[in-house]
């Protein structure tokens, strides 16, 4: 393979924000719920690599035919696989769970789900183009020169819930410069399974693995690494059960990625709840070999699930396992460094490497006085 932007590289990523901007100089499209998505094509040798740079080509074989078929011969595109099943009513739906099943070391089961549920590429970005490297020019340029090369497809998805919208394996996004528009994509989409649109800036260059895009979902999620669990209070050495999840971000701001403890994540069925405990028993490790069992020695009362004057006496012990994991959670907001209230399980994360999951991906607040709250002026007087 020889092109002009090769293999591995990060693919631009989004900062949060609660509303779609509404100042000039934006480009809007649908925020599509799959695995993000580099294609690679020289002649016949095609790579997909994933979000962290890991080579998801084998887990797909439709997907390289369709990039051979559809895609031009010498072409580097950012953009996302997804898996869309047909509802009861006849429509299609995003369905991350069935995607995420597609990554299965068997090549037998990788061939069946090829068939069973095959997966799609939609196309978002130009990186290259033939011998031209497209990175450095504005995203404007780049998006003309992406519709000219993908011409020939389908027309971009203008509503995903349209069977008949999806064609082949692979397609265009679609934008638009009209923040009124993209906000009803933001509340029409959803129905298709999108969540949110992303906002990327018309004057901008790519810039691998930095926050240029803006991205607004319907609700705050973070991607967390699992780093412990506490057993529920009805657990038994016959019976155990999971309490509830230790979930940690890594902080960088020592210059070091660091394992920091954020909250926990619980409500789950009895069920379920011991299913977890077998299904995370091969991570389990001993304390002095966790990112946090240097944390007993240096400052005991910080280690995660430690007693506390907040504890009243419970045990918050906690099994450590190896922070090989990541998951998505839902979360209301943020009190300083942790979650503020116990976040809620949305799915496993594999294609996520826990080293990528820091605080960067977090919604940051406009900060606001407490002293406009409370009605008093800077002095403390009532104005």
């Amino acid at each position: 393979m020889d092109l002009p932007v090769m293999p591995p590289l990060a693919p631009m990523l989004a900062r949060s924000a609660a509303k779609v901007p509404r100042d000039e100089g934006w480009s809007f499209e649908p925020k599509w719920d799959g695995f993000r998505c580099l294609v690679f094509r020289d002649g016949d040798d095609v790579e997909l690599t994933s979000r962290n740079t890991k080579p998801l080509t084998r887990y797909f074989p439709e997907v390289v035919e369709a990039v051979k078929r559809d895609l031009p011969e010498q072409v580097v595109i950012d953009g996302e696989l997804f898996v869309a099943l047909t509802s009861d009513d006849g429509t299609q739906r995003l369905d991350f769970d069935a995607l995420s099943e597609r990554i299965h070391p068997a090549d037998s089961r990788v061939r069946m789900l090829a068939e069973s549920t095959p997966a799609g590429f939609v196309a978002f970005d130009l990186l290259a183009l033939g011998e031209e490297s497209y990175l450095e020019r504005p995203f404007a340029e780049r998006r003309e020169a992406l519709e000219q090369a993908l011409g020939h497809l389908d027309s971009p998805v203008s509503n995903p819930a349209d069977p008949g919208s999806l064609g082949g394996r692979c397609h265009l996004t679609r934008t638009t410069t009209d923040p009124d528009e993209a906000t009803e994509w933001f509340t029409t989409f959803e129905g298709a399974g999108l969540d949110g649109v992303v906002a990327k800036p018309l004057a901008a260059a790519y810039a691998p693995n930095q926050r240029t895009m803006v991205k607004v979902k319907h609700t705050r999620t973070a991607d967390v690494v699992l780093a412990g669990y506490r057993e529920h209070k009805t657990s038994t050495p016959e019976n155990p059960l999971l309490g509830s999840l230790l979930l940690g971000l890594y902080d960088e701001t020592d210059g070091e990625p660091r394992l920091q403890h954020v909250g926990v994540a619980a409500s789950f069925t009895a069920k379920r709840r011991a299913e977890l405990v077998a299904e995370l028993a091969d991570l389990v490790c001993a304390p002095e070999d966790h990112p946090w069992g240097a944390w007993s020695v240096a400052n005991p009362d910080r280690i995660p699930g430690a007693q506390s004057r907040w504890s009243a006496g419970k045990d918050l012990s906690f099994v450590p396992l190896r922070p090989e994991r990541v998951l998505e959670v839902k979360y209301d907001h943020m009190e300083g460094r942790r979650f503020r209230h116990t976040a809620h399980f949305v799915r496993w994360r594999p294609d996520r490497e826990p080293l990528s999951c820091g605080y960067g991906q977090l919604e940051e607040p406009v900060r606001y006085d407490l002293a406009r709250i409370l009605g008093t002026d800077q002095r403390g007087a009532r104005p």
